[in-house]
């Protein structure tokens, strides 16, 4: 692995968060994660706008950080690790955004939601994640190779699952796609996904006020029957759609990258499809899509021996709490017989993924049957140049070339 620069003073604040990654190193986080993180989990952190607060890359304290509600996930109470934001122009989260509320107004909203996200629920809705899959495999067999995944593929069937989920009618799924993938895709500009924003709630607003009116067998229609007013319906179907699509396009398209990268580990999943449930586990925590995260302390709170004075932002490193190696053992290694229970990629405490088992049923599903279905399945050009998706919002690829023999 070839390190980038790099230096710092063990007794000194970092000047600035770590997101440059290794050369030739796509699924890794930057290097200089795992020294701060030998060094002490617990780090103080310089941001762009003079504030200093923290950085924590341990997996304890990560995890004791998300689950601890004396830190706000509101983000109008938070500086940004990235340059460009100053602490005054950060909005309160959107109407309806779960992970920019805390209680009480996030538990109000989360109870509503919660049972219609259960284990049982999701595990109902295999068999149609299969059919959307099979059905999307064919689209991909008929354009023929080579093909970009992501497009083709990896967006796809989240985008079909959000939409039966919501109760998006068919005649309208095709224009609601688009703009969904305008958002999901690293390459649109920010004034292409501003408007596709713009389109998609303008749409769901209308969505509501048709639910309103004729009631239906859906995630939106259900909750026409609970307090949430039309903003908030909205609110929560933007939040829902973003959630919901995103993170499993990327986790699709990045953990295939990632199995085209490691023959052996792809070979093991080909071989033995009940490794399905462990391999999404073990991918999840390799890849660590949703890498960084932030809390706001809302009073003085003691962390690994550390006092965090209310006010003072804390940047929590999911990638690095993945790799942890006082959790996991080799954990920079893809290991697909891996038991890589309690890794962090869906959060934790109040805060923890709302559409987890939606995503690891559409994860279980998709790969296997992917790789399944195509045997010969390759990169189409060098790993090198995958187009990859930066900042700090969602690692993944902005497109996955691929190939293989008719």
């Amino acid at each position: 692995m070839q390190r980038t620069s790099f230096t710092y003073e063990s007794h000194l604040p970092l000047a600035e968060l770590p997101l440059t990654r290794a050369p030739g190193c796509p699924f890794d986080p930057p290097p200089e994660l795992a020294e701060v993180r030998e060094q002490a989990p617990i780090k103080r952190l310089t941001f762009p706008d003079g504030h200093e607060g923290w950085l924590v890359t341990g997996h304890a304290l990560v995890r004791a950080v998300l689950g601890d509600q004396r830190f706000s996930s509101r983000p109008e109470l938070m500086h940004y690790p990235l340059p460009g934001v100053a602490f005054d122009e950060m909005p309160p989260g959107a109407v309806g955004d779960l992970t920019a509320i805390d209680a009480p107004e996030h538990t109000r909203f989360r109870k509503l939601l919660i049972g219609k996200f259960t284990v049982r629920r999701m595990s109902l809705l295999a068999e149609r994640v299969e059919q959307i899959t099979a059905a999307q495999l064919d689209v991909l067999a008929e354009h023929g190779p080579p093909a970009d995944l992501v497009r083709l593929f990896a967006q796809p069937v989240p985008a079909q699952m959000i939409c039966e989920l919501l109760g998006v009618p068919y005649a309208d799924r095709e224009t609601f796609q688009r703009h969904a993938a305008v958002l999901a895709g690293g390459e649109h500009t920010g004034e292409e996904q501003h408007a596709a924003f713009g389109a998609l709630a303008e749409y769901l607003h209308e969505l509501v006020l048709a639910k309103r009116a004729h009631p239906t067998d859906d995630l939106l229609g259900d909750l026409t029957g609970t307090d949430l007013g039309d903003e908030e319906l909205a609110g929560v179907g933007a939040f829902l759609l973003g959630a919901g699509l995103d993170t499993t396009a990327n986790m699709i398209a990045l953990g295939t990258f990632a199995l085209l990268s490691h023959p052996g580990q792809l070979a093991a999943l080909r071989a033995e499809p009940d490794l399905a449930d462990q391999a999404v586990e073990e991918l999840l925590r390799y890849l660590s899509i949703a890498h960084t995260g932030q809390r706001a302390a809302l009073e003085d709170v003691e962390l690994g021996g550390h006092l965090v004075k209310a006010g003072e932002t804390v940047v929590v490193s999911v990638q690095a709490a993945n790799r942890d190696p006082a959790r996991f053992a080799d954990p920079d290694v893809l290991d697909l017989r891996r038991p890589a229970t309690g890794h962090l990629s869906f959060g934790h405490g109040v805060h923890q993924c709302l559409g987890q088992q939606l995503a690891r049923v559409e994860l279980r599903v998709a790969i296997p049957a992917l790789i399944g279905r195509f045997p010969t399945l390759r990169l189409a050009v060098p790993a090198a140049e995958v187009p990859l998706r930066g900042g700090l919002d969602i690692y993944g690829v902005e497109r996955l070339p691929v190939t293989w023999d008719d």
